[in-house]
């Protein structure tokens, strides 16, 4: 498996231990994008977490015209660009066209493929050829075996810095679920798997035109994460997420964060 430990300012990555991607949906505002970046950080820190700040940079796929999109790609990049200059370290945000992908990689570490668009071959390649680390979200419509393909796409293009993340399988036509039998198809591969939890327990579809969640089960689902032997997690996590702008009915109250990291390293150590 190709490892995270060249991510750069990433710390902890010997640790043995679980990475975690955490951070907002999207870039609300630099104060509370930077307090929920620095509580993160400072709960990795004293768990000895390898931690990658995520935040979106914007949110181009969203249910309603009327949404929250961002407030600004520049603006938002440079309060991301910020955080880890500050903070010492790495960061991760979506990208949705090549566009976005000449511009993000100017300020972050890590380009994110949201799972929608993960069988865009432009995408990938653009993605591959900034010598950045390329995370690639399974489709939701995609088994685990044809995630193959994309990251081929990548690798083929001269990057070897790649990993994938599983967020749930459509089930129906308002639900998600996790089939954790392709957290071991996907470890085949060789790269870092993921499990976005929080994506995960999103329910969209929904009539009202804003996706819904279920809250209540990030433990659980990341409890069986861990394992089934993930390398990482993916959560987004938020001050108030009644208050979010974006994925707020699926996001961890960032209170709870500690004490859920701390269960999960028992787990970790027992499997290991």
């Amino acid at each position: 498996m190709n490892s995270i430990i060249n991510i750069p300012n990433i710390s902890f990555a010997e640790n043995n231990c679980f990475f975690l991607i955490a951070g907002p949906c999207v870039v609300e505002s630099k104060a509370i994008t930077e307090e929920i970046a620095e509580k993160i950080k400072n709960i990795a820190d004293k768990l000895q977490i390898p931690f990658i700040f995520k935040a979106s940079f914007k949110k181009a796929n969203r249910s309603k015209i009327d949404s929250f999109t961002g407030i600004g790609d520049e603006q938002a990049l440079e309060i991301i660009n910020n955080i880890s200059k500050k903070l010492k370290i790495p960061t991760i945000t979506d990208v949705h066209s090549e566009a976005d992908v000449l511009l993000a990689a100017k300020f972050v570490d890590i380009l994110q493929i949201p799972a929608f668009l993960c069988r865009q071959t432009d995408l990938l390649i653009a993605a591959a050829k900034t010598g950045k680390y390329v995370n690639i979200k399974k489709g939701q419509f995609l088994s685990h075996a044809a995630m193959k393909f994309a990251i081929d796409k990548v690798r083929e293009s001269g990057n070897k810095n790649v990993m994938v993340t599983e967020r749930g399988t459509t089930f129906g036509y308002n639900d998600l679920v996790v089939d954790f039998r392709g957290i071991t198809e996907m470890k085949k591969f060789n790269v870092p798997v993921v499990l976005d939890v929080t994506h995960s327990l999103q329910q969209p579809n929904q009539s009202s035109g804003i996706t819904g969640g279920l809250p209540e089960m990030i433990e659980t689902i990341a409890k069986a994460g861990i394992a089934t032997g993930v390398d990482g997690l993916f959560i987004e996590t938020h001050t108030d997420p009644s208050k979010a702008l974006s994925d707020g009915a699926n996001m961890l109250r960032l209170d709870k964060l500690e004490t859920l990291l701390t269960k999960l390293i028992k787990i970790r150590k027992a499997i290991i």
